[in-house]
C-alpha cells in the first residue's frame, strides 16, 4: 500500500538505509535524521520531494523522496523510491583508512565530556581524508595529544 505520506523510521528501514526498523528509529531518537535541518522524531510524515539527511558514522547521507512506501522493497527498486544525493567526498570517507585519525584520550578519565564529544564530532568534519597534521587546527592536535606518528 503506498500512501501520501508514511513515518520517517518505516521509510528509511523500507529502502534499506537501516537493516532494522528499531535501528531507523534509534537514529532518528539520537538526532541522526533531519528533514530540511530539522531533527526529525520516529513518527514524523514524509511526502514526496522532501529531502532527509542521515548521519551514519563519519557520513552524511542525503536522500530525496521519490514516492513513499511502507513495506521493505529490495535493493534494486530502491531507486523507484529515493533519490540518493550523498555527495561522493561523503561516500569517499567510507573508503579512508580508519587509521588516519585517532583521538587519544587518556586512561581513567572516564567518557568524554558533551563538550569533547563536540569537540570530536567538529575534528570529524574539518578533516580532509588527504589533509597531513598541519592542516589539522592547533587546538585540536593540542587537546587530543595528536602527533605525526598518529597521522
Amino acid at each position: 500500500m503506498m500512501a501520501d505520506s508514511e513515518r520517517i523510521d518505516k521509510y528509511l528501514w523500507a529502502i534499506r538505509v537501516f537493516k532494522t526498523r528499531t535501528e531507523a528509529t534509534d537514529a532518528c531518537k539520537g538526532g541522526k535524521v533531519k528533514v530540511a535541518g530539522a531533527n526529525a522524531k520516529p513518527s514524523r510524515s514524509v511526502k514526496p520531494g522532501e529531502v532527509i539527511d542521515v548521519r551514519k558514522g563519519a557520513v552524511q547521507y542525503s536522500y530525496r523522496v521519490k514516492e513513499t512506501i511502507d513495506k521493505r522493497v529490495g535493493a534494486r527498486l530502491v531507486p523507484e523510491y529515493a533519490e540518493n544525493l550523498t555527495p561522493q567526498s561523503e561516500i569517499d570517507k567510507l573508503k579512508a583508512p580508519v587509521e588516519t585519525f585517532f583521538l587519544r584520550r587518556d586512561r581513567g578519565t572516564g567518557r568524554p565530556t558533551k563538550k569533547d564529544r563536540r569537540s570530536m564530532e567538529d575534528a570529524w568534519d574539518q578533516l580532509d581524508y588527504n589533509n597531513v597534521i598541519e592542516e589539522i587546527p592547533d587546538d585540536i592536535i593540542e587537546r587530543f595529544g595528536l602527533s605525526d606518528e598518529d597521522i
